[in-house]
């Protein structure tokens, strides 16, 4: 005798458990065709528009002086000899901004930007400053002869001060010290 696979089911599987699998797969079924009858075709989202907002800024001419190292001559004895060292001024422009730095003469008594005075226990010490590393070129604050020109580029350009103690009378020991104003035009 020859079963088909449904009867071979049949008889293996009691009818009662076989009508419940099939009132589920029903359920299942209308459950899923309701929401497939239930979905419009063809629904948009909603509609779009555009348009547009201006950002802006507004860029001032601008310079800063972002750093300036101490010019620190050392420690010494008698001065016989030259003493130089050098400092660095940050400065920083706008982007195509012009600028001129200028030192004034400092706050020793009978200073000039050509001989400054370091102030101390027992008198002063003179020293200049200068702007180009063979130090003949005095620093000072006369726009077009004594400052350091230049033009911002946006970031912080770095200058270099050339500073020289020129051998001299030493005073008493201690401490000596002077404070120089920088003055960026633009």
């Amino acid at each position: 005798m020859k079963t088909s696979p449904k009867a071979a089911v049949s008889a293996a599987v009691p009818n009662s458990l076989l009508k419940s699998r099939s009132i589920w797969r029903g359920t299942i079924a209308a459950a899923f065709g309701g929401l497939v009858l239930f979905t419009p075709i063809g629904t948009t989202l909603a509609a779009t528009a555009t348009g547009n907002m201006t950002v802006r800024i507004t860029i001032e001419a601008e310079c800063r002086i972002q750093t300036a190292s101490d010019l620190d001559f050392g420690t010494a004895g008698v001065i016989a000899a030259k003493i130089d060292q050098t400092s660095t001024i940050g400065v920083q422009c706008t982007s195509g901004q012009t600028y001129n730095v200028g030192l004034n003469a400092g706050a020793g008594g009978g200073a000039t930007t050509a001989v400054r005075r370091m102030t101390g226990p027992a008198g002063t010490i003179g020293y200049s400053l200068y702007r180009d590393s063979a130090r003949t070129q005095p620093w000072g604050v006369t726009i077009g002869t004594n400052t350091v020109a230049g033009t911002g580029n946006g970031d912080v350009q770095n200058l270099t001060v050339y500073g020289r103690v020129p051998p001299q009378v030493t005073p008493a020991a201690g401490v000596y010290a002077d404070t120089v104003a920088i003055t960026v035009t633009y």
